[in-house]
């Protein structure tokens, strides 16, 4: 996916549901969720009932980030992506409108394209009796109708190769894991802001349950001073526009 020319300073809404769950608003009106878990412990009230959606991506198989991905795709007739594996298990859950992808693959919903990247992680998919093969872990960057891009990173480690989506994507804001032990901290989420360059940066998988300890403001502080004023601090349910 090449970035195309910015063609507008029309700002993205961004709305933070707490753990990873965002959702986001283009420029034209699309909206866009990405690992729509809205009834975890730090979910503002209501949230799992948001509509309308036109897309819906989903970053691995954990039920942390599948989350209510099938009640809202049937709600709304939002359109599902993931990895190939998931996609099958979305399929036989119910979900009229499941796409399976793969790393690298780019799709378009409405102008707005996103492509599936690396990461590091696991992705069984837990069912209650058993786990089942979830495929790769993923991240995913979005690209809306102004060009401003969004780099979703999924649960993940800092890697070396988020250079290479730095190059290749340029993203403008990079939505990163800080909590540990599951994912990388803050330590190394500082490193991979440092490989990515972005101009806005967001932490997530914090803060949910006592064990995800890091925070963004342990970020901050493990960022080059002048980094430190491109983190946003959000709180579940706010929402910030950015271009």
């Amino acid at each position: 996916m090449k970035k195309s020319p910015r063609r507008s300073t029309t700002q993205v809404r961004v709305t933070w549901y707490g753990h990873s769950a965002f959702g986001f608003e283009s420029p034209e009106g699309r909206r866009i969720l990405i690992d729509p878990w809205l009834e975890n412990p730090k979910a503002p009230p209501g949230a799992r009932d948001i509509s309308p959606v036109d897309a819906i991506f989903v970053t691995h198989g954990h039920g942390d980030h599948i989350g209510n991905t099938i009640e809202i795709a049937n709600r709304t007739g939002a359109k599902v992506f993931a990895n190939y594996e998931v996609s099958l298990y979305l399929q036989k859950a119910g979900v009229h409108d499941v796409t399976g992808m793969n790393k690298s693959g780019t799709v378009s919903v409405h102008g707005v394209n996103a492509t599936m990247v690396d990461a590091t992680h696991s992705s069984g998919i837990e069912t209650g009796e058993s786990i089942l093969p979830g495929g790769d872990p993923a991240g995913f960057v979005v690209e809306f109708e102004n060009g401003f891009t969004v780099y979703h990173a999924g649960d993940t480690g800092v890697f070396g190769d988020m250079s290479i989506i730095a190059e290749l994507y340029e993203p403008d804001l990079v939505i990163l894991p800080v909590g540990g032990f599951y994912t990388m901290g803050p330590k190394e989420a500082a490193k991979a802001c440092q490989l990515l360059k972005p101009r806005h940066i967001i932490g997530m998988h914090f803060g949910t349950f006592p064990v995800l300890e890091g925070t963004p403001e342990e970020l901050q502080r493990h960022l080059p001073p002048a980094m430190r004023k491109k983190v946003h601090l959000l709180q579940p349910g706010e929402t910030v526009g950015l271009a």
